[in-house]
């Protein structure tokens, strides 16, 4: 039998007490009333419906919701089936507001009194930028706002707080507003209407950024229809966010789920073609439509589909799963062996292409160039894959590339950025062997040494070592003043790191020790507490892709993701992704604790901002490009175009990343995974028929 003690009477009239008072309390405060035309299922209701202050009632239409409304109302009027359909607007409803002076929000109407409206725009490369102190400096006068997915009515020119306009910038509209705008959000004349020529209240669906920025501007309009009202704290949980929190605690095992959810993507975002029997596609696009999805970039280069293979295979081997090294194998077969990438003039030993493997095959534009570069990275994932794989299948087809790219880079170890078909048929390959170029460019030049150091490791042949040394004291005593740098100087350090770890792996001397201290020391002056590599701009006079000097040029060439040196933004396309993969590489070789350190805090950012979003599969386990480390939110300018801030690369970022945190939990690195290769076998031979029949070279 149990006992329950009775609750002494104090206790009893004090709980009544304090229950009398909640209810006494709640009643003195009237709830606002606030009439909507907005779907239940939109981003907005769910937002209304979390200010207990309002009192919110719905409507089919704006007259009904004018009708019934009291003197002096607040009205929401949401566009529920943008961008298909606009809000219908009569004269009826404004004679309504006018009366009964209503406060009222309306976006994408099909008219305005005293206002010309032409038919919807889709936009292109706009952006919002805040144009008054309307928020009260949340966001501030000159803000960047991306509306994904944008789409405006063209308005009559007036006064506007919100416009839509082509601008450079990575925040802030660096160069000010052009002289072409359109209004976005502004009020009527004679009314207390606040009109948007666009759907704003789509703000969770369409993915809209910055967040801060976006909740100052619903909190600005909630106040402009509410101005007596208590407006609680506006919120919304993004669709598409960070895996971890920064300062939360990361959970065991965080790095193998991390490997696990990152090739995971690689099927959910239909990557794969056929389980690679047909190869592999480059990226999801950074592009964003109204429903937040992205479109996939469905070109097959080499560089990708060899970085992908790596990918499997190391992921493969890590979580012992057959089918990923069976998607390995298929796709490695299929750009080497099977398509056009292994045919025509690529295999004909009579052409000066021959040995190399083209960029990509998915038209003459890519399958005419060859990126020395591009061939080092697909190179690197063909010796990882052999190795993981356990297989030689692929050996000879790696030493004709390593000699292909020998015989075309000159005297002084420098290869240029690319080489067309045309080139190669009107120049030959002795040519490009016996010229003398100085480039001074890691992002071109630096995996490809790092390819000759490793197959001078193999072969034992000086030829590799003697042309990558004398190109890397060349470019390490130009450091950093002449060096061309592509859309960062972050990403040219970066790149730099991985040839010099590989050359004091096989020539070891306190010059080769100095330089790669010192890049690793350079690269480390960039990286936050956080473990984030901030990007960096060089001298814009050096810069192949520099950010847009102009409104004009936003959008029309290959970009940074930043405006200014200061800029707290990681790019794990360029910079972040090769800074990881020269860290483990250096740390591997020094056994350096402070470089160990750096690449740790690095590992545990990458899994921190690794995608999340069960609401976008196709998103869901990726590494977007741009990451803004002080905002904490993927966010960067998305100048570039062909590769915004929004891209997930499949080769250069999600190839790597994965594999390195694969590497990781296998405590290996790329050197030593692969240091037992017998890729030399046939290299006598294929070196006499390559280089030796046609000059002097020993």
């Amino acid at each position: 039998m149990f006992c329950l003690k009775k609750k002494p009477a104090f206790f009893s009239a004090a709980l009544i007490f304090i229950t009398l008072s909640t209810f006494i309390i709640s009643c003195s405060v009237p709830k606002e009333p606030l009439n909507i035309c907005c779907s239940s299922t939109s981003d907005l209701y769910g937002i209304l419906q979390s200010q207990h202050h309002l009192q919110i009632e719905s409507f089919n239409t704006p007259e009904e919701a004018a009708r019934d409304a009291g003197e002096g109302q607040g009205i929401l009027i949401t566009a529920d089936n943008y961008p298909a359909k606009q809000v219908e607007l009569s004269a009826e409803f404004f004679a309504l507001v006018q009366s009964k002076r209503l406060r009222v929000y309306v976006e994408y109407p099909t008219y305005l009194p005293g206002i010309h409206l032409d038919k919807p725009i889709k936009s292109s490369i706009e952006r919002l930028v805040v144009n008054s102190s309307f928020f009260k400096s949340n966001p501030d006068s000159l803000s960047i706002l991306v509306a994904n997915g944008l789409n405006y009515v063209p308005a009559s020119q007036v006064p506007s707080h919100l416009v839509t306009a082509k601008v450079a910038g990575f925040d802030h509209a660096q160069f000010g507003l052009p002289e072409k705008t359109f209004p976005v959000l502004f009020e009527l004349p004679e009314y207390s209407v606040l009109v948007s020529t666009t759907s704003l209240s789509r703000m969770v669906t369409g993915r809209f950024a910055p967040q801060k920025e976006w909740i100052g501007v619903w909190s600005a309009i909630l106040h402009y229809l509410l101005p007596g009202a208590e407006i609680e704290n506006i919120n919304w949980t993004p669709t598409v966010r960070p895996t971890y929190g920064i300062n939360q605690n990361l959970p065991a095992g965080y790095q193998k789920r991390a490997v696990k959810t990152g090739i995971e993507w690689y099927q959910k975002a239909n990557m794969i073609v056929n389980n690679g029997r047909e190869g592999s596609y480059e990226a999801i696009m950074s592009v964003i439509d109204e429903q937040g999805a992205q479109p996939v970039g469905m070109v097959k280069r080499g560089d990708c589909i060899g970085e992908t293979a790596m990918a499997f295979a190391t992921a493969g081997d890590l979580l012992n799963d057959k089918k990923y090294k069976a998607i390995s194998t298929n796709l490695l077969d299929y750009y080497l062996v099977r398509s056009t990438a292994a045919q025509n003039e690529w295999a004909d030993s009579t052409h000066g292409a021959y040995g190399l493997i083209p960029w990509g095959i998915t038209n003459y534009a890519w399958y005419r160039a060859n990126y020395g570069d591009d061939n080092a990275r697909e190179m690197m994932g063909i010796m990882v894959s052999s190795a993981l794989n356990k297989t030689d299948q692929w050996d000879t087809i790696l030493m004709r590339c390593l000699l292909a790219q020998l015989r075309t880079t000159g005297t002084s170890g420098f290869r240029g950025d690319r080489i067309d078909l045309p080139e190669f048929a009107q120049n030959g390959w002795e040519y490009y062997y016996k010229r003398d170029i100085i480039n001074m460019a890691p992002h071109f030049e630096a995996y490809l040494w790092a390819c000759f150091l490793w197959a001078f490791d193999k072969t034992k042949d000086s030829l590799f070592l003697e042309k990558t040394e004398k190109a890397i004291d060349i470019t390490m005593k130009g450091y950093p003043d002449q060096w061309s740098w592509t859309n960062g100087l972050a990403q040219e350090k970066a790149r730099m790191i991985l040839p010099l770890a590989w050359l004091v792996r096989v020539h070891d001397t306190p010059e080769h020790r100095e330089y790669l201290n010192r890049m690793v020391g350079d690269l480390l002056k960039l990286q936050d507490s956080s473990g984030a590599i901030r990007e960096e701009l060089g001298d814009l006079k050096m810069g192949r892709f520099p950010p847009p000097q102009s409104n004009e040029a936003y959008g029309t060439n290959e970009a940074s993701l930043i405006g200014n040196n200061g800029d707290k933004v990681s790019d794990l396309l360029y910079t972040t992704n090769f800074a990881f993969l020269g860290l483990h590489e250096a740390a591997a070789v020094t056994g350096d604790p402070v470089i160990k350190a750096a690449e740790d805090r690095l590992a545990q950012f990458l899994c921190r901002i690794q995608v999340y979003s069960p609401a976008r599969s196709q998103l869901h386990g990726g590494w977007f490009r741009a990451f803004d480390y002080g905002r904490y939110e993927h966010w960067g300018c998305n100048a570039d175009q062909g590769w915004g801030a929004w891209c997930i690369e499949s080769g250069w970022t999600q190839g790597w990343i994965t594999s390195l945190l694969a590497f990781r939990e296998m405590n290996t690195s790329v050197w030593d995974l692969t240091r037992e290769s017998k890729v030399a076998v046939n290299y006598e031979q294929l070196k006499k028929k390559m280089l030796l029949s046609k000059t002097s070279v020993r």
